[in-house]
């Protein structure tokens, strides 16, 4: 089995594959913070991931808002990188921007408070969204959190939860969320 840093690496760099990473900062602010040049005659500018290294407690104020912890992958990825919200055609994953902390990360899991407010009692913290307009919640379900820590990955229907207070899965993505990321790798390959 590679090392969770190699497979952690072959996700990351499998963004660029499903998404352009050209973005309007107007648009999308933290892809400033991301660029690797300056903006494009339409004014693009192209960004890319950038590897850090953060302390696991930097977490603790994210959890500190949240039902459960995140699985032990994403929590790997969440310390090793910084990115932009990506379209990874499965979903769209929220961004987690640079900064000195993690505080930023909690802000597009937040954002939507009426969603948080349903799915977290229910056992669901949203990490994504689903791909293009799709604006349904990509969740971790905590309640089949797995010996290991990974949980099943689901698309919860937002229209359910704004109009009904419900929950209603629309989406099994994948059994775990170590299985999204090997999955999102198999695609980017085979394009």
């Amino acid at each position: 089995m590679e090392a969770v840093e190699d497979l952690l690496e072959q996700f990351v760099s499998a963004f660029g594959k499903f998404a352009e990473m050209a973005e309007f900062v107007n648009i999308h602010p933290i892809v400033a913070e991301l660029a690797v040049g300056e903006p494009n005659e339409w004014g693009q500018v192209i960004w890319k991931p950038s590897k850090v290294k953060t302390a696991r407690e930097q977490l603790d104020p994210v959890y500190d808002k949240l039902p459960a912890r995140f699985p032990p992958l994403f929590e790997h990825l969440v310390l090793s990188y910084r990115w932009a919200e990506v379209d990874l055609q499965l979903c769209t994953l929220l961004a987690n921007p640079p900064g000195s902390d993690l505080s930023r990360l909690f802000e597009p899991i937040s954002k939507a408070k009426e969603l948080a407010d349903v799915l977290h009692p229910a056992g669901y913290i949203q990490f994504a969204k689903g791909p293009d307009m799709d604006f349904d919640p990509v969740c971790f379900d905590i309640k089949s959190r797995k010996k290991n820590g990974d949980c099943r990955v689901v698309k919860i229907d937002h229209e359910e939860i704004l109009c009904n207070n419900r929950i209603k899965v629309v989406a099994d993505l994948a059994p775990t969320f170590e299985e999204l990321v090997r999955r999102t790798i198999r695609r980017a390959e085979g394009m």
